[in-house]
């Protein structure tokens, strides 16, 4: 009998600690959803970049993105955006995607620009970068640097 209450005990202790577990994630993870008005922008490729994505501007979360479609005429990728009301963009501002680090996700990283007129709600970011391919950026790199020590070598 005293082993049963034991067991019964450790397992509630268990329990006890994977719920604060859950509720500290859950409140440092920021997954709230961002109201505000939407924006687009057309990107050459959207890689990693999904519904819910964060927008960040100065490395702090804005809004999330919305919607993705792709321009039948210029088969670009748009992407709309729910940026957070209180924040204001000039026209100008550039969108870039920009990862979170090797093995981390994509996000879309607003800058902005110096312009005094603001975007309106519906508007459009006009200057885009797509994401980096750090998979194509290492192949060149080795293939670079095979090359070079091939034809550095001294020839008979």
């Amino acid at each position: 009998m005293g082993k049963n209450l034991v067991e019964t005990l450790m397992g509630a202790v268990v329990l006890v600690v994977a719920g604060m577990f859950l509720m500290f994630a859950y409140s440092t993870a920021d997954i709230r959803p961002v109201h505000g008005y939407t924006l687009t922008a057309k990107f050459e490729r959207i890689d990693g970049v999904r519904l819910g994505t964060d927008v960040k501007l100065s490395g702090i979360k804005i809004g999330t993105v919305s919607g993705q479609a792709l321009d039948p005429e210029s088969y670009q990728a748009v992407l709309t955006m729910t940026v957070d009301s209180a924040i204001k963009l000039p026209t100008d501002t550039v969108a870039q995607i920009s990862s979170e680090g090797l093995l981390g996700g994509n996000f879309v990283q607003l800058v902005p620009g110096a312009e005094d007129k603001m975007l309106a709600p519906g508007g459009q970011i006009k200057f885009t970068q797509p994401p980096v391919n750090l998979t194509q950026m290492l192949g060149k790199f080795m293939f670079n640097s095979a090359e070079s020590s091939q034809s550095g070598a001294p020839k008979n």
